[in-house]
């Protein structure tokens, strides 16, 4: 169902960060989806990186990589998994990258000598790049969700942005701002003080929401959102409330119950039409809703504790136990405090292993631990990317006896250096996207167990490392049964290995994480889950 002109959409935050403006965007998108309308999100990241790739986790969660190779903000994660369509470099702009652009373009003298300012010429790259994705691929809708809060100083280009959007667009351009509603437990009651604060400081900035999405943990009372209305300057079915879920996977639907799609649509020109079934998503719910308890999964990295460390693995690894009809009881064991004489202990009643991705030397030796004791005592493990590097320098050492095995990350001088250096990333020194990154083709190898889970012999799968299985140890691995069943067909270099006489013991050098979503869940974690299921059984 498409629209004569591209209808821009943005999501602002006030109060607080960590709203769920990502989630929110995400639902509308797949609200407006459903409906039949051929949408995209983006994400405009306030802070100078260029990009997230080279943030540490503790800073900004995990680093999402599309397929264009491109190193994102999380967010984009959720995009995709909702929308179930991949997203590209276009879809997340930083400040960086923008002053980026203006800087190159100052250099090369596309400005013809003038002052270079704020206003107009960094606005003017922002509005591009909004603009440049809707004409690109004829999108109905294009959302743009603007990271921080309104009041934070570095996201005021972006909302002048914004602000000129609206007056140049017209009917096609719509604000959906985010807020909190806190309860005060000593009052007894909500208070939308901060969301009128909030509401106020982003008109002040010239931009008046179309429509408000509430926070809160509880359900509000339609004298508050008639309140919120009168004092914000929205109709009342303007203002939508976004409730504590048990899962993100509600939102949608919980937004589709209060018409936030149907208001969007009347405020862009539309007339809503019939309220889609959403089939296959409302199917997904009633699986988690039904799913039986028993299956423990323990994800055994160095940033265990950070929420959205993982977030990608955390998702997929849900997705395909639902479908699976198994409630996931996800254990985080932190690498770096595993030990041989404790190792038994932390994975006593953990049906499943996975091994995380990651960079450095912190905690490696402790997924070598976990490494040695699942291979030994046939618990079903999943290693990706550095998980399937400590595959093999575990297997070396205490398989093929190399007692100094390991990568060339941490120690190049190894006489075994059994995961090394690409040869193209030799004299590269700069951080910033000079790794493997994208989506490559993949040869599996037929009768292995992960061309039986994948059901094809050619696959693609997104990369993000610096760092490659040592083909020097490719036939002594395989005459010790841990077979390279993965390739790439151009370069040769392993992208999987499969240990033979395991249930499951399988690493990839590939993010499946990256390609799951919650109507096509990855392959290879829907194998691996049910490989857990059938061990549990035996």
């Amino acid at each position: 169902m498409a629209t004569t002109d591209t209808k821009y959409i943005f999501v602002t935050g006030g109060v607080v960060s960590s709203l769920g403006k990502g989630i929110v965007a995400a639902s509308l998108a797949k609200l407006l989806q459903a409906r039949g309308y051929n949408v995209t999100i983006q994400k405009f990241d306030p802070y100078i990186n260029i990009d997230p790739g080279t943030l540490n986790p503790y800073e900004h969660g995990e680093c999402y990589v599309t397929n264009d190779g491109h190193e994102a903000d999380l967010d984009l994660g959720h995009y995709e998994r909702f929308l179930n369509i991949p997203t590209s470099r276009a879809n997340n702009i930083t400040s960086g990258r923008i002053y980026q652009n203006v800087i190159r373009k100052e250099r090369r003298g596309d400005y013809l000598g003038k002052t270079i300012q704020v206003i107009p010429h960094i606005t003017d790259e922002i509005k591009r790049n909004v603009k440049l994705l809707g004409q690109k691929d004829n999108y109905d809708f294009v959302i743009t969700e603007i990271g921080g809060v309104v009041g934070d100083i570095e996201s005021l280009p972006f909302l002048e942005a914004v602000r000129q959007l609206k007056w140049e667009l017209g009917k096609n351009c719509l604000c959906v701002h985010l807020t909190y509603v806190p309860y005060i437990n000593a009052a007894g009651e909500f208070k939308t003080k901060p969301t009128q604060h909030s509401v106020k400081q982003l008109q002040e900035v010239g931009i008046q929401p179309d429509i408000l999405v509430l926070r809160t943990e509880k359900t509000l009372q339609e004298d508050l959102l008639c309140k919120v209305a009168l004092f914000c300057n929205v109709s009342r079915d303007a203002v939508i409330q976004s409730i504590d879920m048990p899962t993100i996977y509600e939102i949608p639907l919980l937004l589709q119950d209060q018409k936030m799609d149907e208001a969007v649509l009347r405020k862009v020109g539309i007339e809503p039409g019939e309220k889609p079934e959403l089939k296959a998503w409302r199917n997904f719910l009633a699986k988690l809703k039904n799913a039986k308890e028993g299956l423990t999964i323990a994800l055994v990295g160095k940033y265990v504790e950070l929420q959205d460390a993982y977030k990608s693995i955390d998702e997929s690894l849900l997705q395909a136990s639902i479908y699976n009809d198994k409630k996931l009881n996800l254990v985080s064991i932190q690498s770096e405090h595993l030990t041989p004489e404790n190792v038994e202990a932390k994975l006593q009643g953990c049906d499943g292993v996975i091994i995380a991705p990651g960079f450095g030397q912190r905690g490696v030796e402790g997924k070598l631990i976990a490494l040695r004791y699942t291979r030994e005592h046939q618990i079903p493990t999943l290693g990706i990317c550095l998980g399937m590097q400590c595959m093999a320098i575990e297997f070396a050492r205490n398989v093929l006896g190399y007692a100094d095995a390991n990568t060339a990350e941490i120690a190049p001088e190894s006489l075994h250096r059994v995961i090394d250096l690409m040869d193209e990333q030799k004299s590269v020194t700069e951080l910033g996207g000079s790794m493997r990154l994208g989506a490559y083709e993949c040869k599996l190898k037929s009768g292995s167990k992960i061309a039986d889970v994948y059901g094809t012999l050619s696959i693609k799968e997104r990369h993000r490392h610096r760092y490659e299985f040592n083909s020097r140890y490719r036939t002594e691995f395989e005459e010790h049964g841990f077979c390279c069943v993965g390739e790439n067909p151009d370069t040769g270099l392993v992208e999987a290995l499969e240990l033979e006489g395991h249930p499951w013991y399988i690493g990839v050098q590939f993010h499946p994480e990256y390609n799951s979503t919650v109507v096509n869940p990855s392959p290879l974690f829907m194998g691996f889950v049910r490989a857990v299921i059938a061990h549990t059984q035996r």
